[in-house]
């Protein structure tokens, strides 16, 4: 147990550092804690808003989290990041554990370090976004697959028998209800595992061992608990837009210009995870190549079934047409274990480790609070602060990024206004306190009059989405 609650705060306290001196990086992050503090303000738990419009891109369950974080730390950057941190240190703690079960102690801690330490890892365990949830469940539900089949009391069954093996049946089936809970229907990807095996080696008798019909089941009724009332609240638009748009057509068709626009670029792009993996796997990839030699020349049971989970989390995300390179974080749990497994002809130096750890560490720190200066809406936000209002609009033009109503609801209460240019002028004549945001460049041309009783503010940085640099002005009428 010590070693348990060592791990996981050593794991919790890396993945927390300067998380509160980095802003929250558009587009993602922003809609992920903004949707999560509207759903306390209603309060509404199970249909998520932005902006005061339904948001209906992901489950509901990152958005739980991040509310419970709000009641415990306010709603600021760090909040919104925590639970992450909390999803990440616990995926290290499945891995200690599933790795002393599969060899020893040694492995156990190799694998943990392993994943925490990948630069995916790195980076998501700091993010307010779903996917580190997503990889705990995924990671789960493999562990518990591979003890129904391979654990010490199903070596000799055909059927779980022990109170021990229902156990690991219930956490299976809940955590793929989880799994989809965070990120959809990606989190079935361990029933794909189980399919190959069971097409590979018909002499595990899975059906005995899982139950399927009655899990699977079990599973759906878990997800229908909040499926149900969010389709019958938005009339089905939840199911239509969140699996049809952002589940579908993401696997058909490019989204937010991330990944091919035509099928020699979709061609071109089919070895994109295998490359990618390189850099979001390091500085472990660099031990991928002797790794697939070592396991073309010997590999067991628990090689084949780590192996088909990453395989499959690979190609998965390969034959769909959006790609992001840290799609396939689920997988790196499961190449954790793989390379933690052969420590010793990998010849692991403990030295990495340490030397990781240090950069790391020195990024969250130092790098960080560097980096705010280049985040306009964050900057606006802070200089502005004493003149914001609760009862003061705002509106945007030609920068309508979610971190504006990120960081300027934290004080007016009220929601962004996307405007056009010829809409802002008038919007800013109406009574009462108000502002907008715009490009400087545009200021003389919109308002080429500005009061003298209006307060103006201006930031330049990065806008990180678009890959471009922007200058911003707002314009601030008091009353």
């Amino acid at each position: 147990m010590r070693n348990y609650i060592v791990l996981f705060a050593g794991c919790l306290l890396f993945h927390l550092v300067g998380t509160w001196s980095l802003p929250l990086i558009d587009r993602d992050e922003p809609r992920f804690a903004e949707a999560a503090r509207e759903m306390r303000e209603r309060p509404d738990f199970v249909v998520p808003y932005f902006n005061n419009q339904f948001r209906f891109d992901k489950p509901p369950l990152t958005y739980w989290f991040q509310v419970a974080s709000y009641r415990i730390f306010g709603e600021n950057d760090f909040a919104a990041r925590f639970p992450s941190a909390i999803a990440a240190a616990f995926v290290a703690l499945v891995l200690f554990g599933w790795g002393k079960r599969v060899r020893d102690e040694k492995v156990g801690w190799w694998a943990a370090i392993i994943f925490t330490l990948s630069l995916q890892t790195f980076i998501h365990g700091k993010a307010a976004v779903a996917d580190m949830w997503l990889v705990l469940f995924v990671t789960l539900a493999h562990c518990a697959g591979y003890e129904l089949i391979f654990g010490k009391q199903a070596r000799n069954a055909q059927r779980p028998t022990s109170n021990i093996q229902r156990r690991w049946w219930w956490m299976f089936y809940i955590s793929l209800a989880l799994a989809f809970l965070a990120k959809g229907p990606i989190g079935w990807t361990p029933l794909l595992t189980l399919a190959v095996l069971k097409i590979r080696k018909r002499e595990l008798h899975l059906n005995s061992r899982f139950h399927f019909v009655a899990g699977v089941v079990f599973m759906l009724a878990l997800v229908c608990a909040w499926g149900i009332p969010a389709l019958i609240r938005t009339n089905g638009e939840f199911f239509r837009i969140g699996i049809g748009k952002h589940v579908v057509e993401r696997s058909i068709a490019t989204m937010e210009g991330h990944g091919a626009s035509s099928i020699w670029m979709y061609l071109a792009l089919l070895p994109f995870y295998f490359v990618t993996v390189f850099a979001s796997f390091f500085p472990w990839s660099i031990k991928l190549s002797a790794l697939w030699k070592n396991l073309r020349a010997h590999r067991d049971s628990t090689d084949q079934f780590l192996l088909a989970g990453a395989l499959i989390i690979f190609g998965v995300f390969t034959l769909v047409q959006t790609k992001l390179p840290h799609y396939t974080l689920p997988a790196f749990p499961l190449l954790a274990l793989l390379v933690a497994r052969r420590f010793d002809s990998l010849r692991l130096s403990g030295a990495l480790p340490i030397a990781m750890t240090a950069v790391y560490l020195a990024i969250a720190l130092f790098l960080s609070p560097f980096l705010a200066r280049f985040f306009p809406s964050y900057n606006l936000a802070r200089d502005s602060r004493p003149d914001l209002k609760p009862e003061m609009e705002f509106g945007a033009v030609d920068f309508t990024e979610p971190s504006l109503v990120w960081y300027f609801r934290d004080r007016t209460r009220r929601f962004m206004t996307p405007l056009k240019r010829k809409e802002a002028g008038e919007f800013m004549t109406r009574s009462g306190g108000r502002f907008v945001v715009l490009p400087t460049t545009a200021v003389a041309e919109i308002f080429p009059n500005v009061d003298a009783s209006w307060r103006s503010y201006r930031a330049s940085g990065f806008n990180i989405p678009k890959g471009r640099r922007v200058d911003l002005t707002m314009l601030l009428k008091p009353e």
